[in-house]
């Protein structure tokens, strides 16, 4: 097995606060896909929402995925003003959180 070169994944698991609408939820969705054309790291976002039958998400309702070359991508993001003050309106609309970065692993077959 090998590691993906140039590739590393932000994972962003969440559950809105009860109470935000499905509209605002969609705003903050909006506003979190701009982030990948105002951050020259953010290669790419995708999201969705829950839909597993094993019953195992522990809250969490949408996943957000973001795609960077580098971990130095992942760190000039995370500190980039623009990241920032999205950030501070995106998770107080939050219940419940979990992020993790990772490099995907090629398998062979």
């Amino acid at each position: 097995m090998e590691e993906a070169k140039g590739v590393v994944k932000h994972l962003l698991l969440a559950k809105f606060k009860d109470g935000t609408t499905p509209e605002k939820i969609e705003q903050l969705i909006k506003g979190y896909a701009g982030l990948v054309d105002q951050i020259e790291p953010m290669k790419a976002f995708h999201w969705g929402t829950d839909v597993s039958i094993e019953n195992l998400h522990q809250g969490f309702t949408h996943v957000f995925e973001s795609t960077f070359e580098t971990r130095e991508g992942i760190a000039q993001y995370v500190a980039h003003p623009v990241h920032v003050e999205f950030a501070n309106v995106f998770l107080a609309h939050l219940d419940k959180v979990l992020v993790i970065d990772y490099t995907p692993t090629i398998v062979p077959h």
